[in-house]
């Protein structure tokens, strides 16, 4: 009775979600870190995205951002990764985790230099500007094993985004390192705020891709890409 008693007291408990052990480093070389906590992020996404979003909504919403997996070249599958959008198109400024699977001398941090490649030993350049992490790991697998190395094996993640702009009526305007999952608001905290003179209620967000350029007016919700400028207006009184 006491044993029944104990298992109608006990609940169950829905299935938990469980970041990944280790990192690039840790499958490149065996080493163990510990977890890294899982982020959605958000990947930018084409002008004309963008634009059919807005149609789509009455206040002028971003869509809402989704998590994605970091794609690796030259393995029989893909490999999940608690990483950022494989749907991002890179650009200069953009720093990279660039991993060759037993060659110590290849995997290394390399930036995105202002002509939009980056330059690795043995295949030199290599154009980075426009492409995904994914697309750019298979460039660069296609490069070493052209009289390289017989079976490369490489994997491309984002180590830190391109900066983003905020001018006008905020405390401190200026360039800032971008944050995943950063939104319009969270940018102005960052610049310290706004000014005694700031309209707030909306600001201009300018985003740019391989599509062009789009200005828009949206609220202070909407997700950020990196790069993007943020110009908060004066209000009227």
């Amino acid at each position: 009775m006491l044993a029944l008693g104990l298992t109608g007291c006990m609940s169950t408990t829905g299935p938990v979600a469980v970041a990944p052990q280790g990192d690039l480093d840790s499958m490149a070389y065996g080493q163990t870190y510990a977890p890294a906590p899982v982020a959605d992020a958000s990947g930018g996404g084409a002008i004309s995205a963008l634009r059919s979003a807005f149609a789509g909504s009455p206040r002028g919403y971003y869509p809402t951002p989704a998590a994605a997996t970091v794609m690796y070249a030259g393995t029989a599958a893909p490999v999940s990764h608690a990483g950022y959008d494989s749907a991002y198109h890179l650009d200069a400024g953009d720093r990279l985790r660039v991993v060759v699977y037993g060659q110590e001398g290849l995997t290394n941090t390399y930036a995105i230099d202002a002509a939009g490649s980056i330059t690795m030993p043995l295949i030199g350049s290599v154009p980075a500007r426009g492409r995904t992490p994914a697309g750019l790991a298979g460039e660069i697998t296609a490069r070493l094993r052209n009289g390289f190395i017989r079976e490369p094996s490489v994997a491309v993640e984002i180590e830190a985004y391109r900066p983003f702009f905020i001018l006008g009526e905020v405390a401190a305007p200026g360039q800032y390192p971008y944050v995943p999952n950063m939104t319009v608001e969270s940018a102005i905290a960052i610049a310290g705020g706004f000014s005694p003179r700031a309209r707030r209620d909306s600001v201009t967000l300018t985003h740019t891709d391989a599509g062009g350029a789009g200005r828009f007016v949206v609220p202070l919700g909407t997700p950020m890409s990196p790069g993007d400028t943020v110009f908060v207006g004066e209000r009227w009184f």
